[in-house]
């Protein structure tokens, strides 16, 4: 339908009509405006509901959208028959038969903050005849991102499904939809006195079975899918049955459209509210959002809210723990609760006035790769990091994203100068989902990945066993600064006031040349610093001090030795009653120790027989920092018989009453041994706030014991 040619002008007209200014437009220029935004919509219409594939986010949509809206309230004479803004947007495909839904299946207007939702209630309130000052009763639910269907029972049994289509017909998909296990083939309306009904609802894939999907993909060769929804709406229209049952499609219904007796007489009004009719679904087997939380979460799925203050706190709670839901969401959907009230609302052509969609913030926009720069560690780890125009997601703006190792950039195929799609999941790091080659226009360039080290132009090496290319030469001056600013740093030997701008800073002067340099530092110069001051150095010099008679595990983890971490650094500690007695050891002394691999035993090794470390490690003492086991090291004496002897434990989210490390510490006091990641072989999870995918995957395994904190206190006790 577009050549590769349109559709790289239309994104490009995309972009200029959302960062160029519509107001006080001329009548020819907003007639020109119009039209532009007419073509864009419909080209993103088609990527977003017959290709699957978008590349811009809904929130882009929605202001393309918006803008059309604008300029034709404003210009009612350019409003056209054929305007997106005359008709719901369409996902049928040539490939099906074509069914007429039995009513209109509209669109949903959309709002993104709470005077969005204010001016949602008073408009509802107006429109019902109320005063402004009533209480209005809602009914709030998650707003699946999946692909929506329309599911037709006559005398009980299903008789046709459909794709939401352009609103009046939907593509016909009833063989597929018949092998979702959660649509009932057969359901008792007739009990209710509903001979025909038509039900509206989404069909969606759980995030973990999405993951096993693409990974069977990756394996295949076969692109991958951008998110649960692409691999949804492709799974409704496939020709196969067999294969939209592979796709782990599950369906939630959300709504009664239509209900009539065996006379064909409307019955709707025997439900006065919509919870009332979606409790009749819920008893007849449908999946319906339920008025209870789902595991992992903490809100319920659905809440009936008396004004439209409690729709705000219920959507506003649902945007911070949309990521341990197990299913996509991009907002919740607001209706007013009573049939009769919708009633008096009525309609627009787009969307009717009663409901309307409040969006969470973007996890995923689309943007330009300008560059890509190459980064070097503390162990000489070589990591591409994309320069990216600035875009906002979840809140936060991103222009810097890693691309992890050579590999990553090839599998796919991402070249400077393209557009890209970025996720920022979890709402915490960033990551690039796929390049849109068929946006590609021709100055786009492979990237480069270097054969020597960006910053002392040693030559990079690449281990077998690993995906990373390194610099070894230990003394390159990016991993020297970078392993001064772990060293420091919170899970090291946690300086508190020499963070990476203090280190930086310092080094830049020409202060800080090694660790050891830091338990040099001048603090009367420092105090002279702008920026510092005497009260600061002094804090300083106070945390510094401090830091010099931390216990040997934390020094251990500061030496950026690769691959030992904090557990391990724990099990060392244990074993010596003084650092350098490690230089005694042989690779078999290592892997005598559980949890300490060949791979780690051989750094340790090399690390400690390494005549430079080891003077590094003599001036650290000498200057006062301790080399010694402490208390903090030794192996509890009685762990062996401790409560949680023999058990491993995690732990995940915020504690309340202290930190992961002392949580740690208390546990292995108790017997216990500290896991890395959640397995099969993970005994307890210990839950804190803000909990994610540890918590989800635990449940999944069902042989985890998951505690509370205050749990875990009085097991320990």
């Amino acid at each position: 339908m577009y050549s590769k040619e349109a559709q790289r002008a239309l994104y490009d007209l995309s972009k200029k009509l959302l960062y160029t200014p519509h107001a006080d437009l001329s009548a020819a220029s907003a007639a020109e405006r119009v039209q532009d935004l007419s073509s864009v919509i419909r080209y993103h219409e088609w990527r977003y509901y017959v290709q699957n594939d978008p590349v811009i986010s809904d929130f882009e949509y929605d202001q393309l959208y918006k803008q059309l809206e604008a300029l034709e309230r404003l210009h009612p004479e350019l409003i056209g028959p054929d305007s997106p803004t005359q008709r719901v947007s369409t996902d049928l495909t040539e490939d099906l038969d074509q069914v007429a839904h039995l009513t209109p299946m509209l669109s949903l207007d959309n709002s993104y903050d709470a005077a969005d939702l204010n001016d949602f209630d008073t408009a509802v309130k107006k429109l019902c005849g109320l005063q402004r000052e009533s209480e209005m009763a809602y009914a709030v639910e998650p707003k699946f991102d999946g692909g929506t269907i329309a599911l037709v029972y006559e005398n009980d049994r299903l008789v046709r499904a459909a794709t939401r289509g352009n609103g009046e017909v939907g593509d016909d998909i009833t063989a597929n939809m018949r092998t979702l296990r959660s649509i009932p083939l057969q359901a008792h309306f007739s009990r209710h006195g509903i001979a025909r009904a038509e039900l509206r609802g989404e069909a969606i894939i759980r995030k973990d079975v999405f993951s096993k999907i693409n990974d069977r993909r990756q394996e295949a060769g076969d692109p991958l899918f951008a998110n649960p929804r692409n691999a949804a709406t492709g799974g409704l229209r496939m020709k196969d049955p067999k294969e939209a049952a592979n796709r782990g499609l599950e369906a939630f219904v959300y709504q009664l459209g239509f209900a009539v007796n065996a006379a064909g007489i409307q019955v709707l009004d025997r439900f006065p509210t919509h919870n009332d009719s979606i409790l009749l679904l819920g008893e007849l087997g449908f999946k319906v959002p339920a008025l209870t939380p789902a595991p992992a979460v903490a809100l319920p799925e659905r809440r009936i809210c008396a004004n439209i203050d409690e729709v705000i706190a219920f959507c506003e709670g649902w945007q911070n723990q949309r990521d341990a839901y197990p299913y996509e969401i991009d907002g919740m959907v607001i209706k007013v609760n009573s049939l009769e009230l919708q009633a008096r609302c009525g309609f627009t052509a787009h969307h009717p006035r009663w409901a309307i969609a409040f969006k969470f913030k973007a996890k995923q926009a689309t943007t330009r790769l300008r560059d890509v720069e190459f980064q070097v560690g503390k162990t000489g780890a070589i990591t591409p990091v994309a320069k990216l125009e600035p875009v906002q997601l979840a809140g936060v703006t991103v222009q810097n994203v890693s691309l992890h190792n050579e590999e990553f950039i090839r599998s796919k195929d991402i070249r400077i100068g393209d557009q890209v799609l970025v996720e920022r999941a979890g709402d915490v790091i960033p990551y690039i989902v796929k390049a849109l080659d068929e946006l590609r226009s021709g100055p786009e360039r492979p990237v480069e990945f270097p054969t020597h080290c960006p910053v002392c132009h040693s030559p990079l090496v690449k281990p077998e066993d690993e995906a990373i290319w390194r610099c070894e030469n230990a003394g390159c001056e990016a991993q020297v600064v970078q392993r001064m600013i772990f060293h420091a740093s919170k899970h090291a030997m946690d300086i508190e006031g020499m963070g990476e701008s203090a280190i930086l800073r310092f080094y830049k002067i020409g202060w800080l040349h090694s660790i050891a340099d830091i338990y040099r530092l001048d603090y009367g110069k420092i105090a002279e610093l702008e920026g510092f001051g005497e009260k600061s150095a002094a804090n300083l010099q106070k945390a510094v001090e401090k830091a010099k008679d931390n216990p040997i595990y934390r020094l251990l983890h500061s030496l950026s030795v690769h691959h030992l971490g904090l557990k391990s650094s724990r099990l060392l500690a244990a074993e010596v009653g003084h650092v350098l007695d490690l230089k005694d050891w042989d690779l078999d002394r290592y892997e005598e120790i559980k949890d300490v691999g060949p791979v780690l035993a051989r750094n340790m090794y090399y690390f400690f027989h390494n005549e430079q470390n080891l003077e590094l490690l003599r001036t650290l003492e000498a200057l006062g920092v301790n080399l010694r086991q402490t208390e903090a090291d030794q192996k509890p004496q009685s762990a062996a018989e401790g409560p949680l002897a023999g058990k491993s434990i995690l732990f995940t989210g915020a504690l309340a009453t202290m930190t992961r490390e002392e949580a740690e510490t208390r546990a292995a006091a108790a017997g216990a041994s500290i896991a890395g990641s959640v397995s099969k072989n993970l005994n307890i999870l210990v839950v804190g706030e803000k909990a994610g995918s540890k918590l989800k995957k635990a449940q999944d395994l069902g042989s985890v014991a998951i505690w509370s904190e205050e749990e875990f206190l009085v097991n320990i006790a």
